[in-house]
């Protein structure tokens, strides 16, 4: 996919997503040195409703390591209201714009999105890495629409996502007696390759630490406490 081209219809979305899902490029793994970074988008505060068109959009994007993490903010409105399945729509080009700030593309994207569990397994956790050219992993709260019981209470547990037979995903416990994650397969990511990453960058908090860092430069923006 060329750099900056989104579908801007439903119909042009439905039909890059069947394309996409349908792709099976070649996996990468994470061996040997390797950088992580990661995005999050957040609107503004007290709105009504999931999310309409026009809403200010402020989308983070992180570069990190251990030693420091180098965030960048990009403020857009959004051209399409929330609809599950279809956040592509409505978050695509301002994360790409985003993570392209950054001083260089990382090995691996952390996206707040989904993955192949998704109807036609084409999330925007996958789309954006491949528009990006960059494997990516998603994290969220809960599954889209692929299901699974929730793993015992122990760092490392994890139970399978499926959806309609194909494991795509898993929930993931990252720490003891905190609700566990869904990390997903996305964009040249597997889903048990998803899990390790996610594992190496959950050592101290729930959430991945480049998602933390996304998330607070996010918020930080839209409170007026980060320049950008």
């Amino acid at each position: 996919m060329a750099a900056g081209v989104w579908p801007t219809t439903r119909d042009e979305l439905l039909r890059e997503q069947e394309c996409l899902g349908k792709m099976r490029p070649l996996p990468w793994k994470p061996e040997g040195t390797w950088t992580a970074g990661a995005c999050f988008a957040c609107y503004p505060l007290g709105r009504e409703g999931a999310g309409g068109t026009g809403e200010t959009c402020w989308a983070a994007a992180v570069l990190w390591t251990p030693e420091m993490s180098h965030p960048v903010v990009v403020v857009q409105r959004v051209e399409a209201p929330y609809e599950p399945g279809l956040l592509a729509l409505r978050e695509g080009p301002v994360l790409e714009a985003a993570v392209r700030r950054l001083p260089r593309l990382p090995d691996v994207l952390l996206v707040d999105a989904t993955g192949r569990d998704h109807p036609r397994r084409a999330g925007l956790a996958l789309h954006l890495g491949a528009v990006l050219g960059v494997p990516t992993v998603g994290v969220t709260d809960r599954p889209l629409v692929a299901r699974g019981p929730v793993p015992e209470d122990r760092r490392g547990a994890r139970s399978a996502l499926v959806l309609e037979g194909e494991v795509v995903g898993y929930w993931v416990r990252t720490r003891p007696r905190v609700r566990p994650v869904c990390v997903h397969a996305a964009w040249r990511t597997d889903p048990e390759t998803a899990v390790e990453v996610v594992l190496q960058l959950a050592a101290r908090y729930r959430t991945p630490e480049p998602v933390r860092r996304a998330r607070e430069a996010a918020r930080a923006a839209r409170a007026g406490r980060l320049a950008y």
